[in-house]
């Protein structure tokens, strides 16, 4: 599994920010896909994950509480990538963001191995 994270940066409160991943070594397109966040200090949190090709829902996406309505998730199965679109960002978004090979939820998280090397997010006047 390879995966790379980009789009990371600063940006003001209310701001925009789109991050990418760029996947490789295995078959992207079957699979589920997650973005998680650390902020300093804390655990890494569930943001969002979209199903694969091997679920009949393949597309669907689901957002932790904290994110839904502000962030979107989608995927490009040809190109192999993941996004993640982050709108009306807050302090509280500030975080490490990584993109995940599989399924997650609030309770559950993919396995560390199969996390990407992440990208730094900091949303600060």
């Amino acid at each position: 599994v390879q995966l790379v994270e980009s789009g990371g940066g600063s940006v003001q409160p209310g701001g925009s920010l789109t991050l990418s991943c760029a996947a490789s070594k295995f078959a992207f397109r079957f699979y589920d896909m997650t973005w998680i966040r650390q902020a300093p200090g804390k655990g890494p949190e569930w943001v969002a994950s979209i199903t694969g090709l091997v679920d009949a829902d393949a597309g669907t996406p689901s957002y932790a509480d904290s994110v839904k309505g502000r962030f979107t998730i989608y995927r490009d199965n040809p190109k192999t990538a993941l996004y993640l679109q982050m709108a009306s960002l807050k302090p509280d978004d500030t975080a490490v963001y990584y993109c995940a090979r599989g399924r997650g939820s609030p309770s559950n998280l993919p396995p560390r191995g199969d996390w990407g090397q992440g990208t730094q997010v900091t949303v600060s006047s």
